[in-house]
């Protein structure tokens, strides 16, 4: 099965776009082992919402069907920046923090070096102090009265990648694949940084060329590597944490579409 740049297997945009929410695409279109592709419109990842306009609100809520939001930012850093229109929108709101153990105030504006390992170590940080938030999202993904999804943190990168990641490991997305949707976020980065530095909690936002705005497909190529080495993959981590088998079931039985034929 052929696929494109942006790791899915048809000619079909998965960028939604949006006045004022600069990262947000499908999760749908993308190939899974041993056939099918994860399906469409059930799942979105996101940048912040919170500069939405009427019109991007109503796009949401009409066309894609927007149920629910999963806030994956801090507490007090969701609270300090807000969800602007979506506030008012009759849709559910989840805030599921993902965080390190050690949660720091850093977590929203982390600082690495060029290393792309110190980036891979600070997603297994993510991984290791979220089990909770990250099992209760796959929970709710895999509940299709809770359909559509949007999950999303600040850039859209980091805390949306990890999540982004289990759930594509989890039904069976290969890694390349994986990989080539975590690096689109590089095509809107300029955008995103403009946005979120006139914000209070990411006014110290570093440069584009940073090593943090970058999102290399090998960051993301190692995150997963790790995570079969150290834990099966995606579906064993979660099923340690909490998850059910038949939960595992019903999450890959709603986020997958059988190939035709």
């Amino acid at each position: 099965m052929e696929t494109t740049q942006d790791g899915s297997t048809g000619d079909t945009p998965r960028w939604v776009e949006l006045a004022e929410v600069d990262n947000i695409r499908d999760l749908g279109g993308l190939p899974v082992r041993g056939g099918g592709t994860t399906r469409r419109g059930v799942v979105f990842r996101a940048s912040t919402l919170q500069e939405a306009t009427a019109d991007d609100v109503g796009l949401l809520l009409g066309r894609y069907g927007l149920r629910t939001v999963l806030d994956l930012r801090g507490p007090d850093e969701a609270a300090r920046e807000g969800h602007g229109l979506l506030a008012d929108a009759a849709v559910r709101r989840v805030n599921l923090p993902v965080s390190r153990v050690q949660a720091l105030v850093t977590d929203a504006v982390p600082v690495t070096t060029a290393d792309d390992g110190n980036a891979t170590g600070f997603y297994l940080g993510l991984l290791d102090g979220s089990g909770e938030s990250l099992v209760a999202a796959a929970r709710v993904i895999a509940d299709t009265d809770q359909h559509a999804v949007v999950f999303h943190c600040a850039v859209g990168k980091d805390r949306t990648g990890v999540l982004a990641a289990l759930l594509l490991d989890a039904v069976g997305v290969p890694a390349p694949a994986i990989a080539a949707d975590y690096a689109l976020t590089a095509q809107r980065v300029v955008r995103i940084r403009a946005r979120l530095t006139r914000f209070p909690s990411y006014r110290d936002l570093p440069a584009v060329e940073h090593a943090f705005m970058a999102s290399e497909p090998r960051v993301m190529r190692r995150f997963l590597a790790t995570l079969h080495t150290a834990h099966g993959g995606a579906g064993p981590w979660l099923r340690d944490r909490g998850l059910t088998a038949a939960e595992l079931t019903r999450l890959k039985e709603v986020l997958v579409t059988a190939a035709p034929g």
